[in-house]
């Protein structure tokens, strides 16, 4: 078991007894975030990320940690998401093994990790440790609130469970509940890694821990955060050449596609924990705002009190289909927002908000330039 916690992390103690949506307490638990910009005098100029599956709260470089961030291309000074402008705070998902309690994190109770004795998690756990990280700041009133992918469903559950905590909102590529071809992908996720023999109930270690599966993991939701466009233009039929053959075994990677899987499924190893893996990607399936608000998704989104919002999506995402970001701005204008929705065109399918900054930046920039 291991957390990555990058190093300008700061943390924010959970309340003892922190409850649980389906069940259960933490008790030592903490939300790891870091901040980007200044504060301005009259405290209004605050934003919140939230933040897809596996990302940290290292969203960008700053002066305590230079190295990139995951987001670097969108955050900073002069650039989209403008920090001579906001004070920006990104909180690394409950659950998580980046720096906030999770299946890797110790258990005060025992003095070992937590593994499979963690409680079960949900996205309404991961809206409301975030919001208390707002409060325990000092904070009563978000300028915006921005999620992207697993973060799109958790902005929508922050904003329905604490409807005065947020002025704006910036979804992209999220979704009010995961459809049946998503849940499908993570279904087979979650088996590759239960089914390595070194998964073992969750209590592997350095020595015996369950690179198959999370390997085989890993390859399969690369295969869904890009497009079969993209696949077509970037590789093609491409082989790899006799030098990057990674093996000589019959039916081993011969193509260029495969060789970009596996490179990025391996990198993927040392950076993130297999349970953490299981509890955030089950509960993104489990998610449903209808439900979580007694009643249907359009009730729910019709109630957010909100001045303005943006919604984008990607044309090429099978992830999160575009349908399911129309559904979110049709569902918020029927309530009092000023409601802006971006089918875009990028190539890149669920992963364009990462890397297609042409596309994303200049509307975004918009969004957070008009004077409010």
């Amino acid at each position: 078991m291991r957390e990555f916690i990058p190093p300008a992390t700061r943390f924010i103690d959970l309340p003892a007894g922190f409850a649980m949506k389906r069940g259960g307490a933490l008790y030592g638990a903490r939300i790891a975030y870091e901040t980007f910009g200044r504060l301005n005098a009259a405290r209004d100029n605050i934003i919140l990320i939230l933040t897809g599956l596996s990302p940290d709260a290292h969203a960008a470089s700053h002066a305590d940690d230079p190295t990139p961030g995951w987001w670097e291309v969108m955050l900073g000074p002069g650039k989209p998401i403008d920090t001579d402008r906001w004070h920006v705070i990104c909180v690394n998902s409950l659950g998580s093994c980046k720096g906030s309690t999770g299946p890797a994190s110790i258990d005060p109770d025992t003095g070992e990790p937590y593994r499979l004795e963690f409680p079960e998690l949900s996205v309404e756990d991961i809206a409301d440790a975030a919001a208390f990280t707002v409060r325990a700041l000092g904070f009563e009133r978000l300028a915006c609130v921005i999620g992207t992918s697993l973060g799109g469903m958790s902005a929508l559950a922050l904003l329905a469970r604490h409807p005065d905590l947020a002025r704006s909102h910036i979804n992209i590529s999220g979704a009010v509940h995961a459809l049946p071809f998503s849940i499908a992908v993570r279904s087979l996720q979650r088996e590759a890694i239960r089914v390595d023999p070194q998964w073992n109930q969750g209590r592997y270690d350095a020595e015996n821990y369950p690179r198959r599966g999370m390997l085989t993991a890993r390859k399969l939701g690369m295969m869904t955060y890009r497009s079969a466009q993209e696949w077509d233009s970037r590789f093609g039929r491409a082989r790899l050449s006799p030098d990057r053959r990674t093996d000589e075994e019959q039916f081993g990677l011969e193509f260029e596609v495969e060789g970009y899987l596996d490179f990025h499924a391996h990198r993927f190893l040392h950076r993130f924990d297999p349970n953490s893996y299981l509890y955030l990607s089950h509960c993104m399936d489990q998610f449903d705002l209808g439900d979580s608000c007694g009643g249907t998704a359009d009730e729910a989104l019709s109630r957010l009190r909100l001045e303005k919002a943006l919604v984008i999506g990607v044309q090429t995402d099978i992830l999160f289909p575009l349908r399911q970001q129309r559904k979110i701005a049709e569902g918020l204008s029927a309530s009092d927002a000023d409601v802006q929705f971006l089918s875009l065109e990028s190539p890149e399918g669920h992963d364009a908000f990462l890397v297609d900054i042409n596309r994303f930046g200049p509307p975004v920039a918009k969004f957070l330039s008009v004077d409010w």
